[in-house]
């Protein structure tokens, strides 16, 4: 379910979604100097990540629901923590997290948006892992 594989190996670690061993993303998302530039190609397997002009676009959308699940996040998290915050002291708190994790989340989004569309190829994993052996 976790493994190299599955689309949830390819969003948590930011890899290429064919083959789950290149780089997505040309620099760390918390290096504002390449703000989430994603690579033209997989370095491994050379699949070109985008498939048309502003393909990442649509990846504001996925962008507002991870936003969104961080939010209810900290909310939940402020109560199992008992923590008495006011509504403004609740709101300051999520959107300082907000802020804060904005790079990641803008990050996960694209290798959301880009899981939707390629899927990961077991032969050409295969070939990549023999290829970086020798």
């Amino acid at each position: 379910m976790f493994g190299k594989g599955s689309k949830l190996y390819s969003i948590i670690f930011i890899k290429c979604p064919r083959c789950h061993e290149g780089a997505f993303l040309e620099a760390n998302p918390y290096k504002l100097s390449n703000f989430n530039k994603v690579k033209e190609r997989c370095p491994k397997c050379g699949l070109k990540y985008s498939i048309e002009p502003s393909f990442y676009t649509g990846s504001m959308y996925v962008s507002y629901a991870v936003g969104v699940a961080v939010a209810v996040a900290v909310y939940v998290l402020t109560l199992i923590f008992r923590l008495d915050l006011s509504i403004a002291g609740l709101f300051g708190l999520i959107v300082i997290t907000l802020i804060l994790t904005m790079p990641w989340i803008a990050a996960v989004s694209k290798i959301i948006w880009a899981n939707f569309f390629f899927k990961y190829d077991k032969k050409i994993a295969e070939k990549v892992k023999s290829q970086q052996i020798k």
